[in-house]
């Protein structure tokens, strides 16, 4: 059997927070390959499904028409949410390199809110949404069960999702980016030049690549959240923020 082609790095979360625009940023890099196309995205390590079609079945349907000497990657937003696709990443990629990308978690969990709303699954408000999460993330069919389409709040605790791959994973090879960076034409150069280090390609300036967003929800601007609303989630996640700053470095200034 040839040797497999298998991912050099895995973008990995956190939902609505900029993980397509990073595939699209690396996909026109002129030395990366990206698993295509993003949607579906392959959810290889995270579906019980896909995982028992085994190794070899991965590497051809995702990387099997990779050219030689690009550097593989492949996004799969929900692998942060689950620790038994860190385990299976490590057993078989125990040196890929991993990237997450974290937005500030009140703004992350009204955009899923607005994402939900816009498919056409969401009828509450985000207030009541906020007060059914538990009952309705319990309740969920097996179609939505890596979806997760209600998990507003529980998605925003980044430091304990990203605790299973430190146990796992050499610090060095993983990099946590933030969201906001995108929006500023300084900080997006930034963020650009520090993910293509880490992944070891030369530097990418796409002048051709259109900056807007990807995967936008409902505007925010036409349906605000409460001011009650937001200071209940900042103060929710005030603490947890903290944590999650003092593990990764990255601050959402709250």
């Amino acid at each position: 059997m040839s040797e497999l082609k298998l991912p050099d790095f895995i973008i990995g979360g956190a939902p609505r927070s900029a993980t397509t625009w990073l595939w699209h940023l690396l996909n026109r890099h002129p030395d990366v390959y990206m698993a295509d196309p993003v949607v579906p995205e392959p959810k290889f390590f995270l579906v019980d499904g896909l995982y028992d079609q085994g190794i070899e079945y991965y590497s051809k349907t995702w990387f099997e028409s990779a050219p030689p000497g690009k550097i593989l990657g492949e996004k799969t937003t929900n692998y942060l949410e689950s620790p038994t696709a860190a385990q299976r990443i490590c057993a078989h990629l125990p040196d890929v390199k991993l990237v997450f990308i974290f937005r500030n978690p009140v703004d992350r969990a009204y955009s899923n809110y607005l994402w939900t709303k816009m498919n056409g699954l969401e009828t509450e408000s985000f207030e009541r949404a906020l007060e059914l999460e538990e009952s309705r993330t319990r309740a969920l069919s097996q179609q939505l069960k890596y979806a997760r389409p209600f998990s507003y709040v529980s998605r925003g605790f980044y430091r304990r999702m990203l605790e299973p791959y430190f146990d796992l994973f050499p610090w060095q090879n993983i990099l946590c980016l933030r969201t906001e960076d995108i929006y500023h034409p300084d900080t997006r150069t930034q963020l650009t030049d520090k993910l293509c280090g880490f992944l070891g390609l030369g530097p990418h300036t796409p002048d051709d690549y259109d900056q807007k967003v990807v995967n936008a929800s409902l505007d925010p601007d036409d349906e605000p959240m409460s001011p009650s609303v937001r200071a209940y989630l900042d103060n929710l996640y005030r603490s947890e923020n903290e944590r999650f700053t003092e593990l990764v470095g990255v601050d959402f200034g709250n």
